[in-house]
């Protein structure tokens, strides 16, 4: 009988860390943040995404899946969940926190080869830093024993954008069937880990495990499968984050070349034998370039469509026309509009399909001149609307390919949609263009406002307007949050 022999290359004497995972080690660990662009961006990125999160507080089905695994636990030090009572160990708390960010689909984004967006991070961010701070208050020794700032939160939100941006600017994950998520568990284990005193070197044994562990497929975000599990995936990449930091916190080790290994690695299993391709070093870019979602809680490659919408609405209306006398419309896109979210004649069966689906958006505002979270769901106005479903369908995709060169574009990053109406009687109106969304770099001066007027409007069920007044004034005093204490500040939002 002939020996048996392992069809595995021998391993080399000495192993090196993949050089993607010493990069984002040796960025956490060496690079100064001293961009004040990209501070002054977290802030609005940071009291918005916490906005979002409160908001989701109002859909019973989000609240389902909130809170510790048997009821009543209460942690000692643990994280405090915002907008609730409960408190839990960090790793269910970035969970929670992560969960209710992500749940409508309204906090930032990040449009490149990958999208995505950055601030699910905030979920094992903020759920971590809570515990740490917590815990330390009553004498612990967590992450070297500091009670952490909100100017810790803030660097460490920079950060967790900048990794998962940069990785986002040219690899895309989608195109082999897994989720963006992958890249939120990867920036977090990154950010949580040097927040709980993690080692440059533990740092990257914590990075190796997050790309080991199994990667979440982005079916659920797409027909047949489109469901409610694309409003917590970026919770779960959050918990498991700060549970593979936990566990080489407690000596576990990692994997060299978990990337590049031949055959079991990374990029033969999921990235068709490709390595990872980069524009740019980490450093504070992708902050102070990021999307905030203004108007509109919708998939953001549809915002400028509908904002589009509503500005031909006001056309319509100076004609004496409305939506029953629309025809159709062909909105001329870009390619990542179309793969996403050009659903025309696909059954809208859940709130997943409706808030991914750029006709029914679009539709909804001609028919209601509005787009609001209340609109998605099975019971809803527009989701029952004859009128919306009939023009749904009406409304066909296009792709420019200067819009498409001007999406991927790093000077102009542009998400353009352009609508043009024809109406019943023949009437063709002026096709109306918009490139930049409000939420973009180009118009964030004019954004910030209307930011912070959404804010307001998320925490005012929950909270008396004396407290709400109280949070809006803090979140434009940048040096008075800052210097605040993390543990104190999540305080502000907890319901008793």
């Amino acid at each position: 009988m002939s020996s048996l022999k392992s069809a595995a290359p021998p391993a080399p004497t000495k192993r090196e860390f993949d050089p993607e995972i010493k990069d984002v080690a040796s960025y956490i660990h060496n690079t100064p943040i001293d961009s004040e662009l990209a501070f002054d961006t977290a802030r609005w990125v940071f009291v918005d995404t916490l906005g979002c999160g409160l908001k989701a507080l109002e859909f019973q089905q989000c609240k389902n899946i909130l809170g510790p695994v048997v009821p009543g636990t209460i942690v000692p030090n643990g994280t405090k969940i915002p907008g609730t009572n409960y408190q839990l160990d960090p790793v269910l708390g970035a969970f929670n926190i992560g969960a209710m960010i992500r749940w409508l689909d309204f906090n930032d984004c990040w449009l490149a080869a990958e999208w995505g967006h950055p601030s699910d991070n905030l979920g094992a961010i903020l759920a971590t830093a809570d515990w740490i701070s917590r815990t330390n208050r009553a004498g612990g020794k967590l992450g070297n024993g500091k009670i952490l700032k909100v100017r810790d939160v803030l660097e460490a939100m920079i950060r967790a954008h900048e990794i998962q941006g940069c990785m986002a600017l040219e690899n895309s994950f989608n195109k082999v069937g897994l989720d963006h998520v992958v890249l939120v568990k990867l920036a977090s284990t990154a950010v949580v880990a040097k927040m709980m005193g993690l080692t440059e070197a533990q740092t990257r044994d914590a990075v190796s495990q997050a790309w080991v562990d199994g990667q979440s497929m982005r079916t659920y975000r797409h027909s047949p499968n489109t469901m409610s599990r694309k409003s917590w995936a970026a919770g779960d990449a959050c918990e498991k984050a700060v549970n593979l930091v936990l566990k080489v916190l407690r000596g576990e080790g990692g994997m060299p070349t978990v990337l590049s290994a031949p055959t079991w690695g990374f990029y033969d299993v999921n990235f068709g034998g490709k390595p990872f391709k980069f524009q740019r070093p980490y450093g504070s870019y992708v902050m102070e370039n990021v999307l905030f979602k203004v108007s509109y809680p919708a998939e953001f490659h549809s915002q400028t469509a509908v904002e589009a919408a509503q500005r031909l609405n006001k056309k319509l209306k100076a004609m004496g026309k409305t939506a029953e006398d629309i025809d159709h419309v062909v909105n001329r896109t870009h390619e990542a509009c179309i793969r996403i979210i050009d659903k025309q004649f696909k059954p809208m069966e859940n709130f997943a399909d409706r808030d991914h689906c750029v006709q029914y958006m679009v539709a909804t505002m001609f028919v209601f001149n509005r787009l609001e979270a209340t609109d998605y769901p099975d019971d809803s106005e527009a989701a029952n609307s004859a009128l919306v479903e009939s023009l749904r369908q009406r409304i066909s995709c296009v792709e420019d390919p200067q819009f498409t060169k001007d999406y991927h574009d790093p000077e102009k990053r542009t998400i353009s949609n352009a609508l043009t109406v024809t109406l019943k009687d023949g009437t063709v109106l002026e096709e109306e263009v918009v490139e930049a969304p409000l939420g973009h770099r180009l118009r964030r001066e004019e954004a910030k406002p209307e930011i912070l007027a959404k804010y307001k409007r998320h925490l005012g069920p929950h909270f008396p307007a004396e407290h709400v007044d109280k949070l809006v004034a803090l979140a434009q005093d940048g040096k008075t949050l800052d210097a605040m204490d993390v543990d104190e500040y999540v305080d502000l939002y907890v319901k008793n």
